[in-house]
């Protein structure tokens, strides 16, 4: 429209009520600006109690002694880090049907009211002399109107990328699958070497009290003969450096055995400063696995989860050219829809359309060798990663059998050391009884009996955490994947008779699944 057609006030009104609006809108916006808020003192205290309540809520309580599998089973059931990984699984398939959902076509429904104070009249202009008009304004619009509209269309080529954004979203899962995997087989062997520490603990704790507190009167008697002069001060201080190193070491172990009840407890999901106690087999017995090396080697490169989740990747990456390949395709659109339009100066108020669109960036062409090159790199990676990581499982699998065997020896020697310190303590502590030895002889032999016995459980600990070690190198998970409850009775049936089948494999009369 000519402007010589608004009068200059009416002019000066359309160019003041934008600048009003914009002051208006600055104005709001300022007052509306968010500013950093710490939460308080209260919100904090609050936030803390809630925390603390939820991190042991919703789980067994402990009913009385804790055997090993039980133990297992509260892991499996309730560990912290095990629930993050099974809530990234679920996030993950969550995402996998968001991505199944983009395979379908676009439903698009809208509808909307448009209204104005006056009507949309318009006038045309001579081309040849702008300043006269053809005809007086007229308008072919009501001033408030109604639409809705219903359009379904679909892409062939999204389709295609989002058929291969899915199929790697599904592999995804099975990736967070096998890290899953992995943590619940390291916190088994976690498990298991921290059970056997404090179940040493618990069987030599009530015994370092009352052994310091004879050192610490034999050390008050040597120290007293020393003052009265009944006793060459030499061998008064020798004596007494030999007790005080002997309560120094008492004290190092009750302070090493209150650390590891602790950890075990937090690998259960059990308040750190609850009492427990285990219940452990009453005699120790060794694990061994003696399935062939080459089996052992087959068994691992089917089943550790690392090689899962690196084939896994390289499949990810084979779709990821896939993906690459079909963005270099034309796009084609179909569309259909349904209108409708409540203008009273229409026709038809309701119509329905149909179209097909192709585009198609040629650029694209010209590029194809840089995009198929970078999907092939990428492939090429992922397969030597594989193959390096691979090498490094077979490697894994002849030191885990080293080890176990290893720490089977130490374990067997420690053993025998144990029977001989018990039998050395026994005759002196019966000396001492017969007046035949002194006190010092007898506390350091008690106390040589005692950590002999510590390390013996330390030692049996290692002994496990070589087996679990070795169980994990080889892929094997401490329960089946079908269990028919995840309550802790059918966790611990389901541990032990897992345990069995991986006793049945290693001395070669089971089969791998």
């Amino acid at each position: 429209m000519n402007s010589s057609f608004i009068a200059a006030p009416e002019r000066q009104r359309l160019v003041r009520t934008p600048l009003a609006l914009a002051v208006a809108a600055t104005v709001l916006l300022s007052g509306c600006a968010i500013h950093p808020k710490p939460f308080s003192a209260a919100e904090r205290e609050s936030l803390a109690a809630t925390e603390r309540a939820d991190l042991f809520n919703q789980q067994e309580p402990v009913q009385g002694p804790i055997t090993l599998e039980e133990a297992l089973a509260r892991a499996i059931r309730y560990n912290l880090d095990h629930r993050q990984r099974m809530m990234e699984e679920a996030l993950a398939q969550r995402q996998l049907d968001l991505s199944n959902f983009d395979l379908l076509p676009k439903l698009t429904a809208a509808a909307g009211y448009t209204g104005r104070n006056n009507e949309l009249a318009s006038r045309s202009v001579l081309l040849e002399d702008p300043t006269k008009t053809t005809v007086p304004p007229s308008y072919s619009s009501d001033k408030h109107m109604h639409t809705a509209d219903l359009a379904f269309s679909w892409n062939l080529l999204d389709f295609g990328v989002s058929y291969y954004d899915a199929k790697e979203q599904a592999d995804r899962v099975l990736v967070l699958q096998q890290r899953r995997r992995k943590v619940v087989q390291l916190l088994m062997q976690q498990v298991r070497e921290s059970y056997w520490q404090v179940a040493g603990a618990q069987r030599i704790r009530d015994r370092i009290d009352p052994l310091l507190a004879q050192a610490k009167a034999a050390l008050d008697d040597s120290t007293n003969a020393q003052k009265a002069e009944l006793a060459s001060p030499l061998d008064s201080l020798n004596y007494q450096h030999e007790m005080l190193d002997i309560m120094r070491q008492l004290e190092a172990v009750r302070d090493q055995l209150d650390e590891a009840k602790p950890r075990l407890a937090s690998l259960m999901n059990l308040d750190p400063g609850k009492n427990f106690t285990l219940a452990p087999p009453a005699a120790f017995d060794a694990p061994h696995f003696d399935m062939p090396m080459a089996e052992m080697e087959t068994t691992a490169l089917e089943r550790r989860p690392e090689l899962l989740e690196a084939n896994y990747n390289e499949r990810i990456s084979v779709n990821e050219t896939h993906k690459a390949m079909a963005k270099l395709l034309p796009g084609i659109e179909l569309e259909v829809g349904a209108h409708y339009d409540s203008n009273s100066f229409l026709a038809y108020n309701e119509w329905r359309d149909a179209g097909l669109r192709v585009s198609w960036n040629l650029l694209n062409v010209l590029n194809i060798k840089n995009i198929r090159g970078a999907a092939d790199a990428q492939h090429e990676v992922a397969r030597t990663q594989r193959m390096a990581l691979s090498m490094a499982v077979l490697t894994q699998v002849h030191v885990a059998r080293a080890d176990l065997a290893s720490k089977r020896r130490q374990f067997d020697l420690l053993k025998q050391m144990n029977d001989v310190d018990q039998q050395i303590a026994e005759h002196t502590r019966n000396a001492a009884n017969a007046k035949a030895v002194g006190k010092l002889n007898e506390i350091r032999a008690a106390a040589g009996a005692m950590m002999t016995e510590l390390r013996l459980y330390e030692s049996y600990g290692e002994l496990e955490s070589a087996y679990g070690q070795l169980l994990s190198t080889l892929g094997l998970d401490p329960v089946p994947e079908a269990v028919d409850a995840h309550d802790l009775a059918s966790l611990e049936r389901a541990i032990a008779e897992e345990q069995r089948r991986w006793n049945a494999l290693g001395q070669g009369a089971g089969t791998k699944s």
